[in-house]
Order: C-alpha cells, then sequence, then structure tokens
C-alpha cells in the first residue's frame, strides 16, 4: 500500500497541536517511521538514528510520548520486543488504525496486513460469548520465500 509523507512542516504542526513540543529528535523518529513499512524495536530505532547523535533513551522517551499522543502505536509481536508503527494520525494511510501482522517463523520477517480484516467465529456447540475489542492479532508461519 502506498505511504504518503507528510512535510516536516506539517508534522511539527501536528506535535504541537497535540500538545507535544516539537524536538529535533521527536522530528526525527516519525519522519524514519514514514520510510518503514512494518513495525521496528526500540534498538532498529537507535542505530537508525545513531547519525543524527541521539541517545537510547532520547529515542525510547519519545516513542513513548508519540504514542501516548496517538501518533505511535506498540505491538509485541511474541517475542517480548516492543514494535512501533505510525498510526493514522499522520495521514500514513497504511496504519489506520490496529491491524494484524505476520511473522515467519523460519526468516523472521514481519508483515503489517493492514488490509486484512479477521473476523472471529464461536466454535459449533461452544458458548456464545462476544468479543468486542482485540488490541493485536499476531499469524505466524512460513512466508512464501521460506515455503
Amino acid at each position: 500500500m502506498a505511504r504518503t509523507k507528510v512535510s516536516l512542516d506539517s508534522l511539527r504542526g501536528l506535535l504541537r497541536a497535540a500538545g507535544l513540543r516539537s524536538t529535533a529528535p521527536r522530528v526525527a523518529v516519525l519522519q524514519h517511521l514514514q520510510g518503514c513499512s512494518v513495525p521496528l524495536s526500540h534498538g532498529e530505532f537507535v542505530a537508525a538514528l545513531a547519525s543524527h547523535g541521539y541517545d537510547a533513551a532520547t529515542i525510547y522517551r519519545n516513542l513513548i510520548d508519540l504514542e501516548g499522543a496517538g501518533f505511535v502505536g506498540r505491538v509485541n509481536l511474541g517475542d517480548n520486543v516492543w514494535r512501533f508503527e505510525l498510526r493514522g494520525t499522520t495521514g500514513d494511510s497504511h496504519a489506520k488504525g490496529e491491524h494484524p501482522h505476520f511473522v515467519c517463523l523460519q526468516c523472521g520477517e514481519i508483515t503489517c496486513l493492514a488490509d486484512v480484516r479477521v473476523k472471529l467465529s464461536p466454535a459449533p456447540g461452544s458458548v456464545k460469548s462476544v468479543v468486542s475489542t482485540i488490541s493485536d492479532i499476531v499469524l505466524k508461519g512460513q512466508c512464501t520465500r521460506c515455503a
């Protein structure tokens, strides 16, 4: 799915409108996320933004602040590592909300399934409980390259 990049001035305006200061590390995190199609771990952010001179703690604090403001979502794909991705508040068409992810068990590749809708139905003969909210769905298997 095509990603719409928001201009630097627009990102700064979105941050200020959300009550956040438009700091260089915060803008750098959002800009980096605009070029990513899968969620990234904190360590991946640290490596990617190392040339900017931001330390790991600064990047982490900004990820948490951006999550609190609704710009970034946080997901655990089953390996106890939080990964961060854009949410729809930045104009990103891929991240309009919660969506499932696929993780290849062999190579570890992560794929966002933004266009996939998952419907849960009770098994025949089971108690008819209603699921109102599901926050994370992670599908695991082999990708087409590894199969």
